[in-house]
């Protein structure tokens, strides 16, 4: 009977630790900070790019109604998503001159959900692989 009751608790927990964890990956994966209803356009210069998982996020320095720069931060999907759909690390480098169209977030603040970005050679490049992408990347490039 000991055994059994040690059993039936190791199997609670477990159930337990299952649904924390399960709920922690669905709150990571909200969209719910992001205004999908609106598009904000940016013309500014990149600052940085990062190539990392979970997410990308290209970071722009956009310059406010005085003149002065404000860096953007837009989230994008990871580098083995947008890598399928003819990215690589090296699709906009620091100093890149873009026009890049995002859903805001919400609270106002200088950021958003990335949708797609028109290159300074007039290519247009998006998440989900419509429009004219990048060229695909090679195998070194995508590593």
């Amino acid at each position: 009977m000991r055994l059994r009751t040690t059993r039936t608790r190791l199997a609670g927990i477990a159930i337990v630790a299952l649904l924390v964890s399960a709920g922690s990956a669905l709150a990571h994966h909200s969209f719910a900070m992001f205004d999908l209803t609106k598009k904000t356009t940016l013309v500014g210069t990149v600052t940085k790019f990062d190539w990392t998982n979970p997410h990308s996020f290209i970071w722009v320095a956009v310059p406010d109604k005085d003149g002065k720069p404000v860096v953007w931060a837009a989230e994008g999907q990871s580098p083995n998503f947008l890598g399928r759909r003819g990215w690589s690390k090296r699709t906009v480098q620091p100093g890149d001159k873009i026009t890049l169209i995002i859903s805001p977030l919400k609270d106002g603040s200088p950021g958003g959900m990335f949708s797609s970005m028109v290159l300074a050679d007039g290519r247009t490049v998006t998440q989900s692989g419509i429009g004219v992408a990048a060229r695909p990347a090679t195998p070194a490039e995508a590593r």
